[in-house]
């Protein structure tokens, strides 16, 4: 009698947080369901998806279908269903998709490519994962990698090797092209998603003009970087210097920063880097705003963000993206990503805001492939 008491009691206790205590089979094929009174999102995953957790399923599956049939409801909040709202149910592939990731034994990887400092990036990263975290439950694990042809290679990588990217420009578009990765949030900086690329020379060197590059030994942070590589090499192609031939000596510097601590210490004749990479290491070289100038500065170029490989599921990146997009409005959000890549802010996008920068790779007349080359 006691037994059976204690039974009861406890599912008494569990029913008011939207606990069952018997679990379900997923179902094997999709279905539709309609809110009825009482109904939350956990206790309908529980039901049809046999665990709770599984209720973001439920929400990418109806807000996806819901863009294509508007009998389907739109779920902003998780927290707020309504009856008579028609949902969908996903089928076992997704559901299992969903519950698999995000776990201690099956952590979500986010890689990157530090643009400054390993150690402050590394600190920063950890930092957003933690408060993501805190807002879903969902564990994510930081991965620095060396350049970014590392990050393409493991998110294009079956199974994947990376789940989450923060790719430079031409680094997401080339993986975008290769079908292995999607943008959904761009960083902002001083208030604008785009940004710049400098040519930066010492004061004393006598250089003055792109058009004096020829026979210079030239720093990149990555060859994959848009803004130290793949546009001022355009733009140097387009003053007729051949970057193949024409430069003494091309030298990856791993980082913005240390390609304007090359440039300063008159180990590389040029750099390019984002503007204003020489702020970065001013603690270091003080003088550094003095000493290295500024002699060309690039086009507009979309800023980096949060890109996801092409297989992870939807409802996992809603749930993450509005996560950081929360995050990013409180102080201690903003003073973890501007750790990490100096982002102020994030906001929504998708494949189409890469666009642009096509164009113009089209209009140099060379591919991507070419540029891999």
């Amino acid at each position: 009698m006691k037994r059976t008491l204690l039974v009861l009691l406890i599912a008494a206790l569990l029913l008011p947080l939207g606990l069952s205590v018997v679990n379900a089979a997923p179902p094997a094929q999709e279905q539709t369901y309609t809110v009825k009174l009482g109904d939350n999102l956990w206790t309908l995953a529980e039901k049809y998806l046999g665990n709770g957790a599984a209720y973001w399923a439920i929400v990418g599956a109806t807000n996806k279908k819901g863009g294509e049939d508007a009998t389907f409801a739109h779920i902003a909040n998780p927290n707020l269903i309504h009856p008579g709202w028609k949902l969908l149910i996903p089928g076992t592939a997704e559901a299992s998709a969903v519950m698999g990731l995000g776990t201690e034994e099956n952590p979500i990887i986010w890689s990157v490519v530090p643009s400054g400092e390993v150690e402050r990036v590394v600190a920063g990263f950890e930092a957003v994962a933690d408060l993501i975290y805190k807002e879903t439950g969902l564990v994510i694990e930081t991965n620095v990698a060396t350049e970014y042809a590392g990050v393409i290679e493991a998110m294009c990588a079956d199974p994947p090797k990376a789940h989450m990217a923060s790719l430079a420009t031409f680094s997401y578009v080339l993986a975008a092209d290769k079908g292995c990765a999607g943008a959904e949030l761009v960083s902002v900086r001083f208030g604008s998603p785009t940004y710049n690329g400098q040519f930066i020379v010492r004061a004393d060197s006598g250089i003055t003009s792109v058009a004096d590059l020829a026979g210079k030994t030239f720093c990149r942070a990555d060859p994959l970087s848009t803004s130290s590589w793949i546009i001022p090499m355009l733009t140097m192609r387009a003053e007729g210097i051949d970057t193949d031939t024409d430069l003494a000596e091309v030298v990856d510097a791993g980082s913005h920063d240390a390609v304007a601590a090359a440039v300063y210490n008159g180990d590389c004749d040029v750099g390019a880097t984002y503007v204003d990479a020489r702020t970065r290491i001013e603690a270091d070289y003080p003088d550094v705003m003095d000493q290295v100038i500024i002699i060309a500065v690039t086009e507009d170029i979309p800023n980096d963000g949060v890109q996801y490989e092409s297989g992870f599921p939807q409802a996992l990146r809603d749930q993450i993206n509005a996560a950081l997009l929360k995050i990013a409005e409180t102080e201690e959000g903003q003073e973890a990503l501007d750790t990490a890549y100096q982002w102020n802010a994030l906001m929504e996008v998708d494949d189409t805001f890469y666009d642009p920068f096509r164009q113009v790779l089209s209009a140099s007349g060379l591919n991507i492939e070419d540029l891999m080359e």
